[in-house]
């Protein structure tokens, strides 16, 4: 099972670890695209503060991201995991899992990403912004740039089994299954039951929590047919039209009244 996820727009700080080792992130395929992104991220952030928050859509508050940037390179990092923070990865709490569920979630856990692509959560990273929103001055839209290293690397790591999709739009644009791999696809839609609206804080909190639950119960379904029967049994409450012809994602809605 690969599950795909979401990064957090606010992020742990870096602390005093070790820098980023660029060639020891997972997905050595994607590491000449990371380079560049990195590059011009780090140049743009080190030059004109202004036009630098202009670029990445940050408020006066946050003027101190663009100083974080552009000391990438000698900041300290730490596991992805301890990075990311924010309502998804505040219900999955990674640290707390059973060490078995902490294996299981390195394995099958795949961050997105607008400057690394994707990481898993055990890759050392620093503290960063730079959503797939931005449009960098040199490369352009980040989710139009990721899309070929991308499509390149992704179905291998797809492997054979359940891809569960958790990502927000931005970041689904970076990559999109197709084919076979599209076919054992499941994107996850979480509707408040009493309105059938998205609501971001039930949406994220309870994909922690399907997350979390999976991980815990060391259950890895083989296609999105088995994953409803599994997310029933875990106590969801799950509606799902299959797709009307092979090789489209399937969606699912899943209904919640309120985080517990």
């Amino acid at each position: 099972m690969l599950v795909l996820l979401p990064p957090s727009e606010g992020k742990a700080s870096s602390g005093r670890g070790a820098p980023l080792k660029l060639e020891s992130l997972s997905l050595p395929e994607l590491s000449g695209a990371r380079e560049a992104v990195l590059s011009e991220l780090v140049e743009l952030c080190a030059g004109d503060e202004d036009k630098a928050r202009e670029v990445l859509g940050l408020s006066e508050g946050l003027r101190g991201e663009v100083g974080k940037n552009a000391e990438l390179r000698t900041a300290g990092a730490r596991p992805a995991g301890e990075i990311y923070t924010g309502v998804l990865y505040d219900a999955l709490d990674l640290a707390s899992l059973d060490a078995a569920a902490k294996r299981r979630a390195s394995r099958s856990l795949l961050v997105f990403s607008g400057l690394w692509g994707a990481v898993r959560v055990t890759d050392r990273i620093p503290s960063y912004r730079c959503s797939m929103g931005v449009k960098l001055p040199g490369l352009g839209a980040l989710g139009a740039y990721w899309r070929t290293p991308m499509a390149a690397a992704l179905p291998e790591v797809a492997g054979g089994g359940l891809v569960l999709d958790l990502r927000s739009s931005a970041y689904a644009a970076a990559w999109k299954p197709k084919g076979e791999v599209a076919g054992r696809t499941a994107t996850v839609r979480v509707l408040h039951a009493p309105t059938r609206k998205v609501v971001s804080h039930f949406n994220k909190a309870t994909k922690g929590r399907i997350v979390r639950s999976l991980l815990s119960a060391g259950i890895a379904p083989k296609g999105p047919a088995e994953l409803v029967e599994v997310l029933r049994g875990l106590g969801y409450v799950v509606e799902v039209e299959p797709p009307a012809k092979a090789g489209t994602a399937w969606t699912l809605d899943v209904l919640v009244d309120e985080i517990h």
